[in-house]
């Protein structure tokens, strides 16, 4: 299954390791850390330069991927569960 991140980017699903919510997990230095350290190794992708809210981590042939969405992460857990038999 696919899941749309917002403008023109859809990823696999089952590369997903983790939804995370900005507002909630920036907070940590850990994760503020993560996403520096990410963003230096050029592994983060901004979907939309709107407000971002989300971020997603993907793992496909032991290459990590970060990628910043302007939809809620609740919302994209939303689409990915629906379709969930």
């Amino acid at each position: 299954m696919y899941l749309h991140l917002g403008e023109k980017t859809v990823i696999k699903t089952d590369e997903i390791i983790g939804i995370f919510d900005l507002d909630n997990t920036t907070i940590s230095k850990n994760t503020r850390d993560f996403l520096k350290k990410a963003e230096k190794n050029g592994e983060v992708v901004n979907v939309s330069y709107e407000l971002p809210k989300s971020f997603i981590v993907c793992e496909e042939n032991d290459k990590k991927t970060v990628y910043i969405s302007q939809i809620a992460a609740s919302t994209l857990y939303k689409r990915i569960t629906k379709f969930k038999f």
